[in-house]
């Protein structure tokens, strides 16, 4: 098996050290796919976990030393609703986009309702489909072309990265988008704005992360979902998570040469099943006794921290370090359903509860940690972060104060709690209306949820329950108080249900009455 030659990284060179501007700071966003609160042995909650003793992350560390570490950042339950609210400030039940968006246009990737074009059309006992723009997003320049385009069931927003570009920016794209179907321009990061697109598209999740499979470009193996414009590593044992990082890092050598601030959105799409071994870093695990699932899994974390060091030690080799900031975040939480990460269901998230599409803990909060050399100090930062939180924020730590959008921003800059705590006082809501997978999930599908302070409520669309839980005292979600604070439910209730109905966000319809699931207040029936 032939492997790619390492890339050098070369001396810093004399222009370099002028790149960007103390108030147009290079940014790089670091993201993580389906990654785990837990999944580093940084600690993000009050205690050290089991979990984050069992892998080795040391850029993770050594940026959590840094930096501030967020103990309550959240994402959406899945990938694209993130993905849409990152890219336009607006919370996912108002932008509608609360599903995972499919390879192809018109296909709905909800797992029931028997849609034509679905995905998978089979049936559930009581819900059918809501009414979701599973076409994704797309970016208003489009508009004006939607009707001859056929873009229906689509959201158009005015970009964060467009806004960045015309600040400025020279922006680079590096791995998974899932912005938008194939068939869509939302698909195409170059549309957003970015200059520079390596592998984006619209795939979720690779075919394989195996260079000797061509990263799925094989006649056995391909289908959309395969990694396309990486043609230089086919046949190599050069894992897809390394061959991103080390194109991504030739891409900014450009802007670094031209004394231009850049914008890397580094994108991985580790660590998204299929679980595949990086045999750079699996047999450590083996050795320590982790079975072949867990080590598979295990050496997938390993790799994204050694593409965060490789990135960090670019920016120092460059002499652009100093003047960079770093976002580090998941797009949402550890998958816990399937045996492809090894252990036992909806365990590996603990102390979290479930995991990747639950709007319980364990499917929405995630990693996040900022670092801006110079202005931030070691701490870990209880402030709640949403996804639509990252525009404002990137426009704020760019300097881009003056700007419009043909969207409503929902997300407020995170950039004062960042450097100063400065509280942010409001409540946060998630919403999937949706189930994910065919085999129905009781703590995953078809749920809603609110939090206000330490106080989180869950909606249960399929009983019309409402469950309490105070997550200062019980971050496990496994004491349902909602008999004990029957005001705090009511309350909680009637905010999501004003915030539901302000959004006009999707819910599931009824297969016997043909109508949407009642509103949260609707149906104050507190849990059993």
């Amino acid at each position: 098996m032939n492997r790619i030659k390492p890339l050098a990284l070369t001396a810093p060179i004399a222009l370099s050290a002028c790149n960007g501007t103390p108030d147009k700071p290079n940014i790089v966003f670091f993201l993580i796919d389906d990654y785990g609160w837990t999944d580093s042995s940084v600690q993000y909650g009050e205690q050290l976990y089991p979990y984050n003793l069992r892998f080795n992350t040391p850029n993770m560390q050594r940026l959590a030393g840094m930096g501030v570490v967020m103990g309550n950042a959240y994402a959406c339950p899945v990938s694209t609703p993130t993905r849409a609210c990152m890219m336009s400030g607006m919370n996912a039940a108002r932008i509608k986009v609360t599903n995972f968006t499919s390879l192809e246009k018109d296909k709905p990737s909800d797992a029931i309702g028997g849609a034509p074009g679905s995905v998978n059309p089979n049936e559930s006992d009581i819900f059918a489909n809501p009414e979701w723009n599973h076409n994704g997003i797309c970016p208003a320049a489009f508009r004006p072309d939607s009707a001859r385009l056929g873009l229906n069931h689509t959201a158009f927003v005015t970009p964060v990265v467009q806004l960045l570009k015309d600040a400025g920016y020279f922006t680079v794209h590096a791995g998974k988008a899932h912005w938008a179907p194939a068939g869509t321009p939302g698909t195409n990061p170059y549309n957003y704005g970015f200059a520079v697109n390596i592998a984006g598209g619209s795939n979720g999740h690779p075919r394989s992360y195996l260079g000797a499979d061509n990263y799925g470009n094989t006649k056995d193996l391909w289908d959309l979902a395969a990694i396309q414009n990486m043609v230089e590593y086919y046949g190599t044992d050069v894992n897809l998570t390394e061959a991103l990082t080390r194109e991504a890092l030739k891409a900014l050598d450009y802007p670094v040469r031209h004394n231009q601030p850049f914008y890397l959105y580094m994108s991985h799409h580790g660590t998204h099943t299929p679980i595949q071994r990086d045999e750079r870093f699996v047999q450590k695990y083996l050795d320590a006794g982790m079975s072949e699932k867990e080590a598979r899994y295990a050496s997938m974390v390993e790799s994204v921290d050694w593409s965060l060091g490789q990135i960090m030690q670019w920016l120092e080799e460059r002499g652009v370090a100093d003047n960079t900031v770093i976002l580090f975040m998941s797009d949402n939480g550890g998958q816990s359903v399937g045996s492809a990460k090894g252990g036992e269901d909806h365990t590996q998230n603990l102390p979290l509860r479930e995991g990747k599409a639950s709007v319980y803990e364990g499917g929405i909060r995630v990693p996040m940690i900022f670092y801006w050399p110079g202005r931030t100090k070691a701490r870990r930062e209880n402030v709640p972060a949403m996804p639509e939180d990252i525009f404002p924020t990137l426009l704020d730590i760019a300097g881009v104060r003056s700007f419009s959008t043909v969207q409503t921003i929902d997300g407020v800059s995170l950039l004062p709690t960042f450097l100063e705590g400065s509280p942010i006082d409001r409540d946060l809501v998630f919403h999937y209306p949706h189930q994910w997978r065919v085999e129905d999930q009781e703590d995953i599908d078809f749920l809603s949820a609110i939090r206000r302070g330490d106080w989180k409520l869950v909606y249960r669309m399929h009983t019309g329950a409402l469950e309490l839980y105070n997550l200062k005292e019980d971050i496990g979600e496994r004491h349902d108080v909602s008999a004990e604070h029957p005001d705090v439910v009511q309350s909680l209730a009637a905010a999501l249900s004003s915030r539901l109905k302000e959004w006009d966000a999707s819910m599931p319809i009824v297969r016997e009455s043909g109508l949407p699931v009642p509103m949260p207040d609707a149906n104050t029936r507190l849990s059993p």
